[in-house]
């Protein structure tokens, strides 16, 4: 026991310190989608060992489906095409990880991997694979070897702890959840051992959070990694639908969790993620206790340089679609609110533009090091014309555009939020009702929004046994039809600037996703996440286009300064440094000496520091205060 405890500590403080700072590295999804092979993956990895180690970034990951083999006929949700094992276990396609035959898994790639000095990392999608389900093969009881038994003299097999009716929201034909009996914590078990035996430093579990919400899978999987022999890193995905309640209840048990969908290369999913961070930011999120150290609000991979398409069949082949500017503003925010940096590019194909972006000394050491994050509201701006004349355009950071319509959209949010209070029923005819959100959102004489209340079709035996299990939960449908039935988390993956319109209406069928029930508090709860519905406003959370501006602290004592153009246009923008001490108490901020990072202008003594910066740009600043 004495030993035991011993590794235990041991392992515990190697994964505090691994998590001690927000974790870099390399991840395949951007640059080869699902297809990456083993010589390609083996390729990147020796030049991240080459080139970007050096600057802490020591994670090279395999992005999702390792295990399904590239033949015709497969893709991101085809069924069949799932390498599994004995045990209903994904074990990686020996197609395109030839070093994994005779039972090998990820061990000998792994090996290769920390033999360049890094750590190996794989993504993994949430609960059992549908081919496990159909397959029906028995759980591993990975304490006691063979077979899972337990009570004594009864097997377990997969579709005993399968959950079809969980299946993942986006992955249908692939993943669903498992129930939360002995045997389904006995089959996650024996997921994680294998991994911990292949030598698998990290991993990212999908279809887990945000929308997709399964609580319950992430503490059982927390727990597990917990009392393994060997510190694996725990990152959680996707972000969609993300809330500051939601990261406090996942915190303490993970490393890493994703705070919006996908992102891509695109200007609005950059944009989407400057309100979240704001919050989580503000909420004191940033290197929390998570699990045996800290976790990091993960604002997702780095789609620069040479990628591919989201959920293509083909390797890396264009060029990032942001623009110059518009990948420093993504370094810049993800380095101010420090988020984990996950390179998405080829490394095969790495620009020295790039490459110098990504390994900028100072916005490393301000992603790593420093302290008391803050969005500042000191910023004012004018917009500069193409005859070079300057015209006023706002007077504070976060401006939005007033005038904008009100537009309610439907909103996931943790049910412990006061503000998920808000549905009532109503009686239509005799047997029709609809859900109503009451709030109005300030707009007078609008009707509420209300969705229709449909009670489930039953069509068969399975069904009846459905009603028993689920009695009192029913469809939503914006019409009195049942044709169309509103999905909690939507049946594609989704974007950072997607997720914003990120409601969804399908077909109806029985299907956790698509199932709801109100409480007496008012709260309408997704049966498929736990999480409850509410309706918000378009204008809150989608920006107009502005200027945004944060400030972070040092380890010399020195003051970052960022400010970022949002809007179309290319302006001047300033900030007025004595006011800064408004944020940070106890500082002194009337005379500073300040330089430009990025332009490598020197202002000298400033009380006010004024800089042009192109449309979607961003410039940093830093100060030496007196």
């Amino acid at each position: 026991m004495t030993c035991y405890r011993e590794l235990s500590g041991a392992l515990s403080q190697k994964l505090e310190e691994q998590s001690e700072h927000p974790p870099r590295g390399w991840n395949s999804y951007d640059s080869y989608s699902w297809i990456i092979s083993e010589s390609d993956f083996l390729e990147n990895a020796e030049i991240v060992s080459k080139r970007l180690l050096p600057y802490g970034y020591k994670y090279v990951v395999v992005d999702f489906l390792w295990y399904r083999k590239l033949e015709d006929g497969a893709s991101v949700d085809s069924l069949g095409f799932d390498v599994i094992d004995e045990w209903g276990r994904v074990i990686p396609d020996p197609g395109r990880w030839p070093s994994s035959s005779g039972g090998k898994g990820f061990s000998e790639v792994a090996k290769k991997v920390h033999d360049m000095g890094l750590n190996f990392g794989i993504h993994v999608m949430r609960g059992i694979s549908t081919q496990a389900i159909n397959a029906n093969t028995p759980i591993l009881d990975t304490i006691k070897g063979g077979p899972y038994n337990e009570p004594a003299g009864h097997p377990w097999y997969a579709k005993d702890i399968g959950v079809p009716e969980r299946a993942c929201a986006w992955m249908t034909n692939g993943f669903m959840g498992v129930d939360n009996t002995a045997a389904g914590r006995a089959f996650l078990r024996s997921l994680y051992q294998q991994y911990a035996d292949w030598g698998v430093d990290f991993v990212k579990h999908d279809c887990v959070f945000g929308a997709d919400l399964d609580l319950d899978e992430i503490s059982i999987v927390s727990e597990v990694l917990k009392e393994l022999d060997r510190p694996i890193l725990y990152s959680i995905s996707p972000g969609t639908s993300v809330t500051v309640q939601m990261a406090r209840d996942v915190s303490s048990l993970v490393n890493m969790y994703r705070i919006t969908g996908d992102d891509w290369d695109k200007w609005g999913d950059v944009e989407a993620h400057f309100d979240i961070s704001s919050e989580l930011v503000a909420a004191k999120m940033l290197g929390a206790s998570g699990l045996q150290g800290k976790s990091w609000p993960d604002s997702d991979m780095l789609p620069l340089g040479w990628l591919t398409d989201p959920g293509s069949n083909q390797g890396p082949h264009r060029n990032s679609n942001l623009t110059p500017d518009e990948q420093r503003t993504q370094m810049t925010l993800w380095s101010m609110t420090r988020s984990p940096l996950m390179f998405g590019g080829d490394m095969k194909n790495l620009d020295e533009t790039t490459y110098d972006l990504i390994t900028n000394p100072i916005l490393l050491e301000i992603n790593s090091f420093s302290t008391n994050t803050t969005e500042s509201p000191y910023v004012t701006g004018v917009k500069i014309l193409k005859s070079g004349k300057r015209v006023p355009k706002w007077q504070s950071r976060n401006s939005k555009n007033e005038s904008a319509l009100d537009t309610p959209v439907l909103s996931l949010i943790s049910c412990k939020d006061q503000t998920a209070k808000g549905w009532a029923v109503e009686a239509i005819e005799e047997d029709l009702e609809r859900i109503c959100w009451k709030e109005n959102f300030g707009r007078k004489h609008k009707p509420p929004v209300c969705f229709y209340k449909k009670n489930p079709r039953l069509t068969s035996d399975d069904e009846v046994i459905y009603k028993q299990q689920y009695e009192g939960k029913f469809y939503l449908s914006t019409t009195d039809k049942i044709d169309f039935c509103l999905d909690a988390s939507p049946n594609r993956k989704l974007t950072s600037q997607d997720q914003l319109k990120s409601s969804s209406l399908s077909r109806c069928r029985w299907n956790l996703n698509q199932m709801w029930e109100l409480n007496l508090n008012g709260t309408l709860v997704s049966s498929y996440s736990g999480l409850c519905a509410a309706m918000k406003n378009v204008k809150g959370v989608i920006l107009d286009g502005n200027f945004r501006s944060w400030i972070a602290i040092g380890r010399q004592g020195e003051i970052y300064l960022s400010i970022f153009n949002l809007t179309p246009d290319r302006m001047e923008l300033s900030s007025n440094l004595p006011s800064l001490a408004n944020l940070l108490p106890g500082r002194d901020t009337s005379k500073c000496r300040a330089s430009e990072v990025f332009t490598g202008k020197d202002y000298g003594v400033a009380t006010v520091v004024s800089i042009e910066v192109e449309t979607h740009g961003a410039a940093l600043f830093i100060l030496n205060c007196t």
